[in-house]
C-alpha cells in the first residue's frame, strides 16, 4: 500500500512539472504605470496560481508588448486600446503583421499628460509648435496617441515640432535639463516620474490640456477616446483641474492562449485585488461592472468570458 502511495505521489508531482506554465508580463518602461502594474501581477499570478511561474519585463511600452504577444510565446502584454486595434487591423505600426489578440481585461483609463514647466511659456497646445518636445518613447502607445493629438491640434508632428523620443523617465530628465520643452506621456494616476518633475524644486509643472481635441481623434481613428481629467491634487504645484484625453487600458493575450490559463489569470486578478493594490493604486479601478464588449476593440478571450458568466456579469 505504502509503496502505491509513493507511486501515486511521484506521478502528480510529474504531471504537475509538466503542467507548469511560465508566463512573461509585457510592461513599459521603469518610469510609468504598467511596470509596477506588471511586477505585482507576476507575484499573484507566481504565488496564487498553481503550477505557474511569471515574471515582469521591461519594454517600450504598449507596441512592444504586442509584438511581443503576437510572438505566440506565453505573454500577457498591457496596452492602450488604441494600439490594440492597430495590432488587431494590421494599421500603422502593424501594417506588416496583424495580429490574432484577445482582451483578458479592461484595466483603467490611461490619461494624457503634456507636461512642461513653467518657464517654457507653454500653455496650449497651440504653444507647442517650434518647441522641443518628446512624444514618447519608440515601441509605446504613448507615441501613437501624442501623434493623433497633434494632428488634433493642427500641428505637423515632423514639421512644427523638434521632436524627441523617450521614455518618461527619460523626458523628466530631459526637461529639468532643459534639453526639451515639454513632453508627452499617457498613463495611469499616478505616474512616478511626473511626481518626481512636479516635486522638483526648482520648476513648477505646467499641465496642457487636451480634452478638445478628442472629437476629432475620434472621427478619423474610431470611437476610442474620451475626455477625463487629472485633479490637480494628483501632481504637486498643479494650480487647476486637467482636462485630458484618455484611453482605455487592456491586458491582451495570443488567441492561441488556453482557455484554463485566461481564465486562472483572471480569476487570480479579482481573487487578489487588494495584493495587486499595494503595487499601484489603479488596480482599484478594475471592475467587473466595467467588462463591457462595447468598451473594447479587441474580442473577449474565451477563458475571461468563462470568469465573468460564473459572477453573473453580462459581457454583451
Amino acid at each position: 500500500m505504502k509503496l502505491i502511495k509513493v507511486i501515486a505521489v511521484s506521478i502528480t508531482m510529474l504531471f504537475g512539472a509538466a503542467q507548469a506554465q511560465n508566463i512573461s508580463i509585457a510592461t513599459g518602461g521603469t518610469g510609468g504605470v504598467y511596470y509596477p502594474m506588471g511586477g505585482g501581477l507576476a507575484s499573484v499570478l507566481s504565488k496564487h496560481v498553481p503550477g505557474m511561474s511569471a515574471t515582469a519585463e521591461v519594454t517600450g511600452g504598449s507596441v512592444d508588448n504586442l509584438k511581443l504577444v503576437g510572438t505566440g510565446k506565453p505573454y500577457v502584454g498591457f496596452s492602450m486600446a488604441d494600439a490594440a486595434k492597430d495590432a488587431k487591423d494590421g494599421e500603422d505600426k502593424f501594417k506588416d503583421k496583424p495580429i490574432d489578440l484577445r482582451n483578458l481585461l479592461i484595466l483603467y483609463p490611461n490619461l494624457m499628460h503634456v507636461a512642461t514647466v513653467e518657464s517654457t511659456g507653454i500653455k496650449t497646445m497651440k504653444d507647442l509648435k517650434g518647441k522641443r518636445v518628446s512624444t514618447g518613447s519608440p515601441g509605446s502607445a504613448t507615441e501613437v496617441m501624442a501623434f493623433r493629438l497633434l494632428e488634433a491640434a493642427g500641428l505637423d508632428k515632423d514639421k512644427d515640432v523638434k521632436r524627441e523620443r523617450l521614455s518618461v523617465a527619460e523626458s523628466v530628465n530631459a526637461v529639468k535639463d532643459r534639453k526639451i520643452d515639454a513632453f508627452f506621456w499617457v498613463g495611469g494616476l499616478p505616474t512616478a516620474a511626473v511626481t518626481d518633475l512636479a516635486n522638483s524644486p526648482s520648476m513648477k509643472i505646467v499641465m496642457v490640456d487636451t480634452s478638445a481635441e478628442v472629437p476629432a481623434m475620434n472621427k478619423k481613428y474610431g470611437n476610442l477616446y474620451f475626455p477625463s481629467v487629472i485633479t490637480k491634487q494628483t501632481y504637486s504645484g498643479m494650480e487647476k483641474d486637467n482636462n485630458v484625453a484618455a484611453v482605455a487600458n487592456l491586458l491582451v493575450v495570443n488567441a492561441s492562449m488556453s482557455e484554463a490559463e485566461a481564465y486562472k489569470i483572471v480569476k487570480a486578478i479579482f481573487d487578489n485585488q487588494l495584493e495587486l493594490v499595494r503595487s499601484h493604486a489603479e488596480y482599484r479601478n478594475i471592475k467587473l461592472e466595467n467588462q463591457k464588449a462595447n468598451a473594447s476593440p479587441i474580442t473577449y478571450h474565451p477563458g475571461a468570458l468563462k470568469y465573468f458568466k460564473e459572477k453573473g456579469i453580462k459581457v454583451n
